[in-house]
């Protein structure tokens, strides 16, 4: 409780950083263009401003779980890397799943090298036994999308390759997975549907796992996304702002209820995390009712973590909830009960 207690009192430190620098309250305004508290401020001269997700940490050793990880160049001329873990256990003799994962931070922030995917992606390794490549997709606005979701389709395929020593050596290719969390989420879910309408036959999923997912729409589904204006504003900017030739909110790539390939998506088990505090809680079980609906031959299951925020499991990972989503992640992986 008082790990709990000293986490919040920080985020709510940082949070008056943030509205200390808002544009609302600024002396001089006219130079920015866009402000999207609390992830990003572009000015008109090109200058951009990201407030969360710029700490990196190098890859190492976990001292608790033993789990390694190293730094791996997928496209030199793309810039686009990911980061590779392997389990202390792991034996060439006895190939394990592997877990393709993307990170949040609305399209604009985060990366691979963040000290909370760093730890996260220990923990899930750690606890289920997998291997593990986190994708360092380009972020918006330098390179708007859907530039991240073709560097995360490159990544996918590349990992099929199979030319890398960690995955070559351990990985049992019929065991692959993609998941991620909010905006790596919505991102996890659009492979999963390519690898579906892939006709080459190369990339094969055995499931998908999607953490407060950020899905959107025009048409709002719950009394948060009406009542909750500041935040439904935030939303619909970062969508805009990360996709200015989007098709809209009801783009199949943001809104997958009216996506008419839903029913092909590349694989038959899914697993959903939401977060009830959360205003994408809704959009987590309409995915669910989505697929169902669809013609699409797999199971999905939603959990609701009650009384949690947005993205808890990244974001409070000593939590009891938090443990648990990573428990239940780890079971998954391993083939367990969706």
């Amino acid at each position: 409780m008082l790990f709990t207690m000293s986490i919040k009192t920080f985020i709510f430190l940082n949070l008056l950083i943030f509205i200390s620098l808002s544009p609302s309250i600024s002396t001089n305004t006219s130079n920015i263009l866009y402000d999207i508290f609390p992830f990003i401020r572009v000015y008109t001269d090109g200058t951009i401003q990201r407030f969360i997700g710029t700490d990196v940490v190098p890859p190492s050793i976990d001292p608790t779980a033993g789990v390694r990880s190293k730094d791996i160049i997928i496209g030199p001329i793309l810039n686009l890397t990911a980061r590779l873990f392997l389990p202390k256990t792991a034996d060439p003799g006895n190939k394990i799943p592997l877990l393709v994962y993307f990170h949040g931070g609305g399209f604009f922030t985060e990366s691979a090298s963040s000290p909370s995917y760093q730890t996260h992606l220990n923990s899930v390794v750690g606890e289920a036994n997998v291997v593990a490549v986190s994708v360092n997709y380009r972020l918006a606005p330098e390179h708007p999308l859907p530039i991240g979701y073709e560097d995360s389709w490159l990544a996918l395929k590349w990992v099929f390759n199979g030319t890398e020593d960690w995955i070559k050596n351990y990985v049992d290719f019929g065991r692959v997975f993609v998941g991620g969390d909010s905006a790596g989420a919505n991102i996890a879910h659009n492979m999963a549907i390519r690898v579906g309408l892939d006709k080459t036959g190369r990339v094969s999923l055995n499931g998908l796992f999607l953490n407060c997912p950020h899905f959107w729409g025009k048409k709002p589904i719950g009394s948060g996304e009406v009542s909750n204006k500041q935040v439904k504003s935030v939303m619909e900017n970062i969508w805009v702002r990360a996709y200015p030739n989007t098709m809209g909110f009801d783009d199949p790539l943001l809104n997958p209820g009216l996506d008419p390939n839903l029913w092909r998506l590349g694989c038959r088990r899914v697993l959903v995390y939401v977060a009830g505090n959360d205003i994408l809680r809704g959009r987590g079980f309409y995915y669910k009712e989505a697929l169902r609906k669809s013609k699409w031959k797999g199971v999905v299951k939603v959990v609701e973590a009650q009384g949690e925020e947005h993205d808890f499991g990244v974001r409070f990972p000593n939590t009891t909830n938090a443990i648990k989503l990573v428990k239940r992640f780890a079971s998954f992986l391993n083939g367990g009960q969706v």
